[in-house]
């Protein structure tokens, strides 16, 4: 059996209220509020690549992205936030938190769509450590990322915030018409103090050099910070390959 956990408490639910950061505020999201800046974001991406792993999207216009965001995003599962640019004060993407289980103290962040404004810029990476801060904060033991196997970009995202590869689910589900065969990670909350120092050590100013370059890649930093959390040597990648011999190489 399994070692005993003293005194387990389950935990609350996401508060569904602003998180906020340097860079990038979450926001509880709203049509009324967001969706116009979040279709401009969106439509700068020409060919419509960000949907493509997505069960929704892409959309015609902003009358049809409000009305999935109505009809889908007020929910409690999944709890879906905008994230604004602290500069313009824009929702430039989205994320959200969903198969919200307190009993087994476990939780997923997902939904994830960051518009070209958002992509590769350290709001971006902020949006999902205050995602993650937020979650091991409340006493979840467990963050999940799932994401399609052949989403290389997604796959590789999630090493490097420090999310360890737990295998392929093959078949897991059918989108848009097409089978899926889901990569899930997950970082445990073990894992989560070292974790949240090296996000801390990454999103410093003192990381960035006059053109906004970084000095230390986060992907060194969580690697370390696992090795640490692990009790494990340096030269082993407790995250894992992130690829699965089950699944085509994307």
């Amino acid at each position: 059996m399994g070692a005993e956990i003293a005194d387990w408490q389950p935990p609350a639910p996401p508060l569904w209220r602003a998180l906020e950061g340097r860079r990038v505020r979450l926001e509880p999201l709203s049509a009324e509020r967001h969706a116009a800046s979040l279709h401009a974001a969106n439509v700068l991406d020409k060919r419509a690549r960000n949907w493509t792993y997505l069960p929704y999207g892409p959309f015609a216009d902003l009358g049809e992205y409000v009305a999935w965001i109505d009809a889908n995003c007020r929910g409690p599962d999944p709890l879906f936030y905008a994230i604004v640019e602290r500069h313009s004060a824009a929702a430039a993407g989205v994320a959200s938190y969903l198969r919200i289980s307190p009993a087994s103290g476990s939780i997923e962040i997902g939904h994830i769509n960051l518009s070209p404004r958002l992509q590769r810029t350290a709001g971006a990476t902020e949006a999902i450590y205050l995602l993650l801060r937020h979650a091991f904060e409340l006493g979840y033991r467990r963050c999940e990322w799932k994401c399609d196997a052949l989403n290389s970009a997604s796959r590789t995202a999630a090493l490097r915030l420090g999310l360890s590869f737990e295998g392929i689910f093959r078949q897991a589900t059918v989108v848009k018409g097409r089978n899926r065969d889901t990569a899930w990670y997950a970082a445990i909350d073990r894992e989560w103090p070292a974790l949240a120092a090296a996000f801390s050590r990454w999103l410093d100013d003192g990381n960035f050099d006059g053109e906004g370059r970084q000095r230390v890649s986060l992907s060194a930093l969580t690697r370390q910070a696992l090795c640490r959390a692990n009790g494990v040597s340096a030269e082993t990648d407790v995250r894992g390959s992130g690829t699965d011999r089950s699944a085509p190489a994307a």
